[in-house]
């Protein structure tokens, strides 16, 4: 069966340690280094511990056997769905730095049939640790980032063979290149001249026009684009999160999703004052209406663009990592129904109390699902001086 070569995985590592980590700098020596991975992407754990030894930090590394989704939400009662070792994670969120997560699927169907609201109220239980990384990396002291290593059962799904889902990989991550991390901070530069076009305009609201879709999305006052930060490898995005109650209109998406151990094809929303009135799917409706009804996931928290001369991705690959950054013809936009990101603020992140985020129109949500398009579309900013200024279009950002 292929395996990508011991240079590429090098190569992925390195991108990984030293450029993605500390937003876009690599680690520091002495910092405390954390990768997690299923034991299908052992051999990128073993790449990575090297790595981060060289860049004279501390790997510690967590490998979880595959296959043991299933069997934990199979028996689990509500006391092990939602047991939390609060002081034992606490401690390890105090320590880390910086993590590292490798996504790969021994079975990307595994927990197809168990019902949805399982894994909800196991994920909400540990809603706090994250928090307490979320606070860490406002203040920060702490990155992260995500990358995805192939195994035949994804490939099997995007409709690939394991060597060819493994091309998309290389290429999309530059490790074809001599010198990936180069190529990643080119990008990054690129990345940084968009954003700062954008973040001058001050746009009031964006409307977005398609052969299905035709939404008003209100960005807010103190806000910011982001992207470039090397939160995920690869991340070709730049996003931002909307004032959630300027949203109506209507979109549909041609992306299939991956959630809750389901897939969902076909997904339409119709939005009113900013809260999602009507949702469709032609496969997985019901888990779209499930995961809608948990708290504040009616509305957005984020908007995200992605310029297709930056993208090499142009295949689906069963992955949102992947498919929110695909590139193609036309680019792709994409939706976040939940949680807004708060370094979208152009202010401390640590002075807003709970109820000034809200008046600012940042939504609070335990759900945050991104749903993709590829579909041609025009996106035109309405700035705060009463211009106008088309901003996106055939795939390419235009400012």
């Amino acid at each position: 069966m292929y395996q990508p070569s011991k240079t590429i995985l090098e190569k992925y590592a390195e991108v990984l340690v030293k450029f993605a980590l500390n937003s876009g700098k690599g680690v520091k020596p002495g910092e405390v280094v954390m990768c997690i991975a299923d034991d299908d992407a052992k051999l990128l754990l073993l790449s990575l511990h090297k790595k981060i030894l060289e860049a004279r930090a501390h790997p510690m590394l967590r490998m979880i056997p595959s296959g043991i989704d299933r069997t934990f939400y199979e028996i689990a009662n509500d006391k092990q769905l939602t047991f939390f070792p609060r002081d034992y994670t606490k401690a390890q969120c105090n320590l880390i730095d910086h993590q590292i997560g490798i996504l790969s699927d021994a079975d990307p169907q595994e927990l197809k049939g168990i019902p949805p609201q399982k894994m909800m109220k196991s994920a909400d239980a540990r809603k706090e640790a994250r928090q307490w990384l979320d606070e860490k990396e406002y203040k920060g002291k702490f990155t992260w980032t995500l990358a995805l290593y192939g195994t035949k059962a994804m490939a099997k799904e995007a409709g690939l063979t394991l060597k060819q889902y493994w091309d998309v990989i290389i290429k999309g991550c530059y490790l074809d290149k001599k010198d990936p991390v180069k190529e990643w901070k080119r990008l990054f530069a690129i990345q940084e001249k968009t954003k700062k076009k954008l973040n001058a305009l001050k746009i009031d609201h964006v409307h977005m026009t398609g052969e299905h879709c035709d939404i008003t999305i209100k960005l807010g006052k103190n806000r910011k684009w982001l992207g470039g930060s090397g939160r995920n490898i690869p991340s070709f995005e730049l996003f931002i999160s909307p004032d959630w109650r300027g949203t109506n209109g209507y979109i549909k998406f041609n992306q299939p999703l991956y959630r809750y151990g389901n897939i969902i094809r076909d997904v339409e929303l119709w939005f009113k004052n900013g809260k999602v009135i009507k949702a469709k799917a032609s496969k997985g409706q019901d888990v779209v209406h499930s995961f809608i009804k948990r708290r504040n996931a009616d509305k957005l928290g984020e908007y995200s663009l992605t310029d297709a001369r930056l993208s090499r991705i142009t295949h689906f690959m069963a992955n949102t990592l992947f498919d929110e950054n695909i590139g193609g013809k036309y680019g792709n936009t994409h939706l976040a129904l939940g949680m807004s990101y708060k370094d979208s603020f152009t202010g401390d992140y640590s002075k807003p109390s709970k109820k000034k985020w809200a008046a600012m129109g940042f939504n609070d949500s335990d759900e945050h699902t991104d749903i993709i398009s590829t579909e041609d579309r025009t996106v035109t900013a309405y700035l705060s001086n009463g211009a106008t200024k088309v901003i996106y279009k055939n795939g390419r950002f235009t400012v």
